[in-house]
């Protein structure tokens, strides 16, 4: 029920892939996927949580790539230009 709370207050379900560099390797670079809700643009809880990864976890960010869905959308209407008559 949370979630369904979140999302009605325009937070978004948000993936965020991030790179990082092997602490025992820094040539090496690993893959993290992260997924919450979020608020887009700003991506709040994404930062908290990048801040929270360069203060409390050795591997050096790489990059970071984000896409952001809202889940909860107005529906769609569409003509579809067929007519189908039952009797």
């Amino acid at each position: 029920m949370a979630n369904l709370t979140r999302q009605l207050s325009d937070y978004r379900l948000t993936t965020a892939e991030i790179l990082y560099h092997l602490p025992d390797h820094p040539t090496l670079l690993q893959s993290f996927i992260w997924q919450d809700y979020d608020l887009a643009p700003r991506f709040p809880v994404l930062h908290g949580f990048l801040d929270f990864w360069v203060t409390k976890i050795e591997g050096r960010l790489h990059s970071v790539q984000v896409a952001s869905q809202k889940l909860i959308t107005p529906g769609e209407l569409r003509m579809i230009g067929t007519e189908l008559m039952l009797h």
